[in-house]
């Protein structure tokens, strides 16, 4: 079998285990990405580059630890929750830096950090004065959470009492030209109303329409589709 072939098709197979794996292991791998996930990215990565180009390396083997190394941080996932010591051993442990106002010089010392570096977290987060801060907390995946004092909190509805309507997330009713009809009746409308609301904004019909998204307040948005006559 000529080489090139051969290439395209352990690449091929790598490609789709990594993309199942990467299913399997879940949202979380990317969104709270700890130094243990880095690590198992950066390994897994390297096994399917190894494995799509080296032909020394036999493409069982290479399967073989591309399963181990995806399943092994879903086991130790499962284990953690069950286990709160077990978690704080793979995934490490939250550390405040910041409480009433104050760096704890120490919780900066084992977290390796500098105060540009944690005056650069405090920036990214909107926050320039530390005497501002009530808590801040060094997360595992890296991310700095900051409990800003009561004074200097955004002023809320809540806090003046004002009474706010109950809102639900907006609705799409037409998408790519066609009618989401379960959609539709949940909202208790007919076609023929929502052909009068879209015909109001400039569309002909249904089918000039991209997309049409209703809020809970049954304000109505229409994004017509291009006709590319109309640019010519």
């Amino acid at each position: 079998m000529p080489e090139v072939v051969l290439i395209l098709i352990r690449s091929i197979v790598a490609f789709f285990l990594l993309l199942l794996m990467t299913r399997v292991m879940g949202k979380k791998q990317i969104s709270q990405l700890t130094f243990f996930d880095y690590c198992v990215g950066i390994t897994i990565g390297s096994i399917a580059a190894t494995l799509s180009i080296d032909q020394n390396v036999k493409i069982v083997n290479g399967l073989v630890s591309l399963t181990i190394w995806g399943l092994f941080p879903i086991i130790l996932a499962y284990v953690g929750m069950k286990s709160i010591i077990f978690s704080n051993i793979t995934d490490g442990k939250a550390t405040i830096l910041i409480q009433n106002g104050e760096i704890l010089h120490k919780n900066l010392k084992k977290n390796l950090l500098t105060v540009n570096e944690l005056l650069l977290l405090l920036r990214e987060k909107g926050t320039f004065k530390v005497s501002d801060v009530e808590m801040a907390v060094f997360e595992t995946n890296g991310q700095l959470s900051v409990l800003l004092k009561t004074n200097q909190q955004p002023v809320t509805p809540q806090i003046l009492g004002i009474p706010l309507e109950k809102e639900h997330g907006p609705t799409i009713l037409i998408m790519d030209g066609k009618i989401l009809k379960k959609s539709l009746e949940n909202l208790g409308y007919s076609k023929e109303w929502l052909e009068g609301e879209v015909q109001k904004q400039g569309a002909k019909s249904i089918k000039d329409v991209f997309l049409a998204q209703i809020d809970s307040r049954g304000n109505m948005y229409v994004d017509l589709r291009i006709n590319i006559e109309d640019l010519l």
